[in-house]
């Protein structure tokens, strides 16, 4: 302000000066100078430090919303379950929040940690991260170290909690196949050079993830991959044929699992009574939920689904019990907070184009990919869209692995993008 106000009055020091001299046309020419010093000295100070801030205040704002709504509707989804596990979790009732509300203050601890880490260091460790995480998923299949839930080996335990490999690889994978494309820009119109190498490691990592089995987590992970690369510049040819070989990849892992078949099948028809009962359980229990909610829910906890009757309620279909209990309107918040997060992503990697950081951008629109992709599924799955799937709501379910990956990731985008703005303001990286 008081630099405004001394160019003002030079301004109109000028203006009076012109005036006095009698010169024509000096008081409209003085207002001229006056109004464009005023114009040039606003549009400087946009550009200080408290006009540009930070970090993106909105994306943090989004996040911390999720993960509040996520505390809630944990704790509501999973008291009944909780109460019904054995008199041990009987005597706390609480027992699902305060695992939750523990992993959150991990998953807090290393976002801060994460923010702490300039986004040239992950372009130089992506390689070696994604090696480690291959090495983990191979000591997840290894009996006697990987820890199997339910017929699947996708745990590894670290006393206080398990850890799921898999959900390190999106991240991993976000890393390092952003440096796969900067690096071998050139050569991503070529299928030897350029197709071949990245194929065959996503396809290696895709085969791990089915022999645990973990189908979503391999459909998230190919869907990042190929967006990335697409993002990248790959030809529309060699893309043509990442989409033939998912879609060949996913139809084969269906027609040999009768498992799969199955699920597929009650996907189609699940009000079928022999469905209903069956494969297509969930699926009936979550639609039923939302129809409870109708547009405002039958309030915090007031669902009666979650009484034994929808398996996974406080993991892969918790969006049913928000929807049940805070109706359409608590998931039309959700969704906003979502798109709100993968906008801001996308915004962010573009901006990181313009001031050519192409790393830090794919890995933004990258993280925007993953969230976006992961949400998409998740959501379907609930609302019968999609076959049932076994993925998290990011941000949301329950679950500790998830919460520590999805801080890394968004404390990695919030670093970009305070990143980008220190360059905007001026100064250097």
């Amino acid at each position: 302000m008081k630099q405004i106000f001394n160019q003002s009055v030079d301004s109109v020091s000028k203006m009076w000066l012109r005036s006095s001299q009698g010169i024509g046309g000096g008081i409209r020419e003085g207002f001229n100078d006056f109004r464009s010093e005023l114009r040039d000295a606003t549009t400087t100070k946009k550009y200080t430090r408290s006009g540009i801030g930070q970090w993106d205040q909105t994306l943090l704002w989004a996040v911390a919303l999720l993960t509040l709504i996520g505390v809630v509707m944990v704790y509501s989804a999973s008291i009944t379950l909780a109460n019904g596990a054995g008199r041990e979790a009987a005597q706390t009732g609480h027992s699902y929040l305060v695992r939750h509300v523990f992993s959150l203050a991990v998953a807090v601890f290393i976002g801060l940690m994460a923010f702490q880490i300039p986004t040239k260091v992950w372009d130089r460790l992506a390689p070696l991260i994604f090696l480690f995480t291959i090495f983990l998923l191979i000591l997840v299949l290894i009996p006697g170290v990987g820890k199997s839930v339910k017929g699947s080996s996708r745990w590894i335990s670290f006393g206080v909690m398990n850890f799921q490999p898999s959900e390190l690889m999106k991240f991993a994978c976000i890393l390092y196949v952003s440096h796969y494309t900067v690096r071998r820009q050139e050569y991503l119109h070529t299928f030897i050079k350029g197709f071949l190498p990245i194929g065959f490691i996503v396809g290696f990592v895709g085969a791990l993830l089915l022999f645990e089995p973990d189908m979503g987590a391999f459909m998230v992970i190919a869907g990042i991959a190929m967006g990335i690369l697409f993002l990248g510049g790959i030809s529309a040819k060699l893309f043509s044929y990442l989409i033939v070989i998912g879609i060949t990849t996913f139809g084969l892992a269906v027609a040999t699992s009768e498992f799969r078949r199955k699920r597929i099948m009650a996907f189609l028809d699940p009000w079928d009574p022999e469905q209903a009962q069956g494969k297509a359980y969930q699926l009936t229990h979550s639609l039923m939920a939302f129809g409870r909610g109708e547009w405002f829910g039958v309030g915090l906890g007031g669902s009666v689904e979650k009484l034994h009757y929808l398996p996974e309620a406080h993991t892969d279909f918790i969006l049913a019990v928000i929807g049940e209990e805070l109706g359409f309107i608590g998931v039309f918040i959700v969704i906003i907070c979502f798109y709100w997060i993968v906008r801001r992503s996308f915004m962010i990697g573009r901006t990181c184009l313009q001031l050519d950081r192409s790393f830090a951008g794919l890995i933004a629109k990258g993280i925007g990919i993953w969230i976006g992709w992961q949400t998409f599924i998740n959501m379907g799955v609930n609302l019968g869209l999609l076959p049932t799937k076994g993925l998290t709501l990011p941000l949301v379910s329950y679950g500790g692995s998830a919460l520590l990956v999805n801080a890394l990731a968004i404390a990695t985008l919030i670093k970009i993008d305070a990143e980008n703005r220190v360059l905007m303001r001026g100064g250097k990286l």
